[in-house]
């Protein structure tokens, strides 16, 4: 083979390998760099022939430093494997997967060592300060719009800090420990993400928080906690790790927490909720209309009446959590009513806009089944004068209740609805037998290979005073 030629293959692989490789390395990062985890997304999702091109709706690839080590460990691989012989470069690029995880293994002992200087730095910047209220928010659901309107409610009074984005992981808590947190900070807000039994109390052993706030237990990623009880347990790490002065503040809407006896807790524990016969503070009253949302909020000490630009029992719910925790720090009723009122909706979590007549109510981010009954009660409330449309693709790494969680979304879309548009492969089955089973018609149900479809058919089956929910956005890494 000439010289001309084999350069020209080489240059031919090793973009084939930059694009498979970006294209694993994103699963990896959305795994949590977690070996079994990518293992498991590999055998649920065929994904042993890579997608070259691929859409990241949710959250995008960050090549990081650790993801530019592990590329450039895994590229030098590639490249002396290439350099050898053709046949091994197209070998190596069809296990590039494989490749990357050893590549991911060689560089463990380094990688090890840089988290753990990270982590003691952060320990040793939050030990000097004591003086620091460190507020943990966990959940299947919640968390995020709970730490965002917290976050709203407690500035009133103090300088706060709060974990960004989907900084939930020990690494992303450590991250802005040392990047972000100042001599100022009162408070410090720390959204708390598990998807397996120990990640709380992961974290916890990081920050030590006093007080703490479980939004909901749900059936999320019940490929790694096997059961609700798995899920329950592990929220549960928080409150579990709270001093005996500190407090506990949990929904009682949620079944698995309102079961809960209260074992394993030393600190004080109050319950929220709509039901006032099992809740401490509690949400009356609630009144929807085109302007947003009115409640009152009625604690131990008294009631407030609220109003809300937002919609839906489920940020009252949040809404609700957060003003335990705000009063609890001395955040007056006239501080909170501003604080309400000033709320504003967390980009893709029951957000609600309009659109040329159209009423969109942008639930993406949601993944869960207990959510998205909230979505869609929201839905039939919402004043409509024209159609109820429900864009969903389902939901995901839910195990053995993957299939029933499905097939009971397509009911509950049915009743709710007027036109189901279902996104991606997946659920497709499940949720269209569901919907037809509660009596929806074959022709109001729209099948669409990926949200880019569902979007392109909307201006054609949309009428002026229509409202859309959009229900959970699957990235494209799920077929």
């Amino acid at each position: 083979m000439s010289w001309g030629l084999r350069i020209a293959l080489f240059v031919a692989e090793a973009v084939l390998w930059g694009l498979a490789l970006r294209y694993y390395l994103y699963i990896f990062q959305q795994n949590s760099y977690r070996h079994e985890r990518f293992m498991r997304w590999l055998r649920g999702n065929r994904g042993l022939l890579p997608r070259l091109f691929f859409r990241t709706s949710k959250v995008g690839f960050k090549m990081t430093p650790r993801m530019l080590r592990l590329t450039v460990t895994a590229s030098l691989l590639f490249a002396a494997a290439a350099s050898w012989s053709p046949i091994a470069g197209v070998v190596v690029l069809a296990l590039c997967w494989a490749f990357m995880l050893l590549a991911d293994y060689i560089n463990s002992p380094l990688e090890k060592g840089i988290n753990r200087r990270y982590y003691r730095e952060a320990e040793r910047m939050l030990r000097e300060r004591p003086d620091l209220v460190i507020i943990g928010i966990t959940g299947s659901y919640g968390k995020t719009s709970t730490k965002n309107y917290l976050h709203r409610m407690l500035s009133e009074r103090y300088n706060v800090l709060i974990t960004p984005g989907n900084f939930n992981t020990t690494l992303g808590v450590v991250r802005t420990v040392r990047e972000q947190l100042k001599p100022w900070h009162q408070v410090f807000i720390v959204e708390m993400g598990a998807r397996q039994k120990g990640d709380i109390a992961e974290i916890c052993e990081l920050v030590h928080p006093t007080i703490g706030i479980v939004t909901a237990v749900g059936p999320m990623h019940l490929e790694t906690f096997g059961s609700i009880d798995g899920v329950l347990q592990t929220k549960l790490e928080l409150i579990q790790a709270l001093p005996a002065d500190g407090l506990g503040i949990i929904n009682a809407e949620s079944a698995p927490l309102a079961a809960w006896d209260g074992s394993g807790a030393a600190c004080k524990v109050l319950r929220y909720g709509i039901d006032a016969h099992r809740a401490d503070w509690r949400a009356a009253g609630i009144a929807c209309t085109a302007a947003g949302t009115s409640f009152d909020a009625i604690g131990p000490k008294g009631s407030v009446q609220l109003h809300t630009s937002l919609f839906g029992e489920g940020n009252v719910l949040d809404i609700l959590g957060a003003l335990v925790a705000a009063e609890q720090l001395g955040v007056t009723p006239l501080q909170q009513k501003m604080a309400v009122a000033k709320l504003s909706g967390v980009e893709h979590r029951l957000s609600v806009s309009r659109r040329g007549g159209i009423t969109v109510i942008d639930d993406a981010y949601n993944s869960n089944p207990e959510g998205a009954r909230m979505a869609l009660d929201l839905l039939r409330a919402m004043p409509c004068d024209g159609r109820r449309i429900v864009v969903t693709p389902g939901f995901v790494e839910m195990g053995d209740r993957q299939h029933e969680a499905a097939v009971a979304l397509g009911r509950d879309a049915a009743q709710r609805a007027d036109r189901l548009v279902i996104v991606n492969l997946l659920n497709r089955e499940a949720i269209r037998s569901g919907a037809l089973a509660a009596g929806m018609p074959e022709s109001s149900i729209v099948l669409a290979d990926t949200l880019q479809d569902a979007v392109a058919a909307l201006p054609g089956l949309c009428i002026g005073g229509d409202v859309v929910l959009y229900e959970n956005d699957l990235p494209d890494i799920f077929k």
